[in-house]
């Protein structure tokens, strides 16, 4: 696997999720899917395993992602990770702007380990979550990036970040 200059970007299950079921179905955007399947393949964009766990449906798509994307799901096992996400629980649960509930459902869930995973290995969040400072009924992955210093990004920037083009041509 080679890797293109440029950052990495780890991929929030939201951003597949959302991108299949509106603006990037791939019945009217297949470009979109191919631009995907060819940053994996390079290196430049990655689906974390935890975040392949969270996208089981539609059907379609976790076909997809476990075809395309199958030998580059990066393990989140390893110490360093561990440590980060350690770091990353300590101030979810320590801090009392979230409700006990927001804390269970923060740690069951992908998004302190794709945090963690981008944390330890300079990579940048692709998320369509946004910043809410005043949050308590969940924890959102923005706050949490942001409190860490962990660069994040939206779907949208990240495509112009890769120079993607989706072109209408005429049939």
């Amino acid at each position: 696997m080679t890797t293109l200059g440029g950052p990495r970007y780890a991929l929030d299950a939201n951003v597949l999720m959302t991108a299949h079921h509106h603006y990037y179905a791939p019945d009217i955007c297949p470009g979109f899917w191919a631009l995907l399947d060819d940053r994996i393949a390079n290196g430049q964009l990655v689906i974390v395993d935890r975040v392949y766990d969270e996208v089981l449906s539609p059907a379609e798509l976790a076909t997809w992602v476990q075809q395309t994307a199958n030998d580059y799901f990066p393990t989140t096992a390893t110490q360093p990770i561990v440590d980060s996400y350690r770091q990353l629980m300590d101030w979810v649960q320590e801090n009392p702007q979230f409700t006990p509930t927001a804390r269970v459902d923060f740690a069951r869930g992908a998004d302190g380990w794709l945090a963690a995973y981008c944390m330890t290995n300079d990579t940048v969040v692709v998320t369509n979550e946004v910043s809410a400072p005043d949050a308590k009924r969940r924890v959102p992955l923005p706050n949490l990036c942001d409190q860490f210093g962990i660069r994040r990004t939206n779907t949208f920037d990240m495509l112009r970040d890769l120079g993607a083009r989706f072109d209408w041509q005429r049939s």
